[in-house]
């Protein structure tokens, strides 16, 4: 591994140890034997306070085109909740090793790199997009890499997430911190940033333009909060379906044109059985739920995009609410894998179904420049000690947990920092 350090940097007395507490900084540069991580196992597969366990395990080694990071914080979405179940696949079917590290969103310093790697050094400051690829095919040169056949989720689909004091990484994975934000706001933001930024701009020809009218499903977590600020920076509108009204303020406050509570319309679930007395009465409530878009839209105007993540419940509606030759982009199905819909409204009307998944790197940066340009907030709504971990992913599987996107602290030692010198000084009194 070579150790090109930022000279930069502030010296700093500290010891060599094989391993190190959670918040005690190792000398810069300076890998230890092993590290703490929320480790699961096949035979643990369950919710996460069951399945995630803390484990001290070896320090991954670098190969020449690989990064370790030292995790300051760490991202909670919903992949770690799919890791611990092992839906929609088990982690371990892909990778094939002992224990999974979980964790698809990080911020941290740059600790050791590999030999080939050129962009960054250590001490670099940075945030880490999920997508890995081995780079040597045509969709990695030339084509898109989400197409790759090698294309794998960190931290899902693989073994060395960012859930430990030290994370594995492909150089093309990092991008700069925003030096503005805290690590716990760094940290919250780029798994959910660039799926909604490949989900609004990454299917020509139905890219997201000024005027448009979107429907954004789950409008107050992670995707949606995202999703309504992009729609706006590209001078389009937002509808934001939410679950409760105490969200609607949230929604509003991001830029939405109208909100939408889907408790007030009972059309969820799988579609019923066309021309049936059970389809008429879907459909009619369906039909009123296309009103209340209308009354944000305007008459007769129906939206050119719907924003899909929930998947079971909700796909027969926005299947049906979407204008003709318009786009239903789904990345999820946190509701259910068994999407129905009615199929003569999608032939008859030439709607489009589009799958996403993640982004490519020219997008992660893409977005993240709109971050490091401060025209986007991170929306983090909480943050929560190492120890709390699993906990803050149940919250996530029971859809207790509060609008925005939500963080866990690894080596930083408190909430509120902002700079690796403050972070020293923190971590000697931790």
């Amino acid at each position: 591994m070579a150790l090109d350090v930022d000279q930069s940097l502030v010296s700093y007395d500290a010891p060599e140890k094989d391993l190190y507490e959670l918040g005690e900084m190792p000398p810069l540069g300076y890998v230890p034997k092993q590290m703490y991580a929320w480790a699961i196992r096949r035979e643990r597969h369950g919710e996460p306070t069951e399945a995630m366990l803390q484990e001290v395990v070896d320090v991954p080694t670098l190969d020449s085109n690989e990064v370790l990071v030292l995790v300051m914080a760490a991202g909670v979405n919903y992949n770690g909740v799919w890791a611990a179940l092992g839906q929609p696949i088990s982690p371990f079917d892909g990778h094939k090793q002992p224990y999974h590290i979980a964790g698809s969103d990080a911020s941290g310093i740059v600790w050791a790199v590999g030999d080939k790697v050129t962009r960054w050094k250590v001490g670099d400051e940075v945030v880490v997009h999920c997508n890995q690829d081995d780079g040597d095919d045509e969709e990695c040169n030339g084509g898109d890499p989400m197409y790759s056949p090698s294309q794998r989720i960190w931290g899902y689909e693989t073994p060395d997430g960012s859930f430990s004091q030290f994370t594995r990484v492909q150089s093309q994975q990092l991008m700069a911190r925003p030096k503005h934000l805290t690590w716990e706001e760094s940290a919250c933001y780029t798994l959910t940033l660039a799926t909604a930024y490949r989900m609004l701009f990454g299917h020509e020809p139905h890219d997201l333009k000024p005027g448009q009218n979107v429907l954004v499903w789950g409008a107050s977590g992670g995707l949606g909060s995202y999703a309504i600020q992009l729609i706006n920076t590209a001078g389009a509108n937002a509808i934001a379906v939410i679950s409760d009204e105490d969200k609607r303020d949230f929604v509003m406050g991001l830029g939405a044109k109208g909100a939408i509570n889907r408790k007030d319309f009972n059309c969820w679930g799988q579609l019923p059985t066309v021309n049936t007395p059970e389809y008429k009465e879907w459909f009619t409530e369906a039909r009123k739920f296309g009103k209340a878009i209308w009354d944000i839209t305007g008459k007769g105007v129906n939206v050119d995009m719907v924003f899909e993540h929930p998947g079971e419940s909700t796909f027969p509606v926005s299947t049906l609410v979407c204008k003709k030759g318009g786009m239903v982009v789904i990345c999820a199905g946190t509701t259910g894998f068994n999407c129905t819909f009615d199929v003569r409204y999608m032939w008859m009307h030439q709607k489009r179904l589009q799958g996403s998944h993640f982004a490519h790197l020219k997008q992660a940066a893409s977005a993240n420049k709109l971050m490091l340009e401060r025209r986007l907030d991170p929306c983090m709504s909480e943050v929560f000690p190492w120890a709390e971990l699993p906990e803050a992913h149940m919250k996530m599987l029971r859809n207790e947990h509060k609008p925005g996107n939500m963080s866990v602290l690894v080596q930083a030692p408190r909430t509120g920092l902002r700079t690796f010198e403050d972070t020293l000084e923190a971590s000697k009194s931790a």
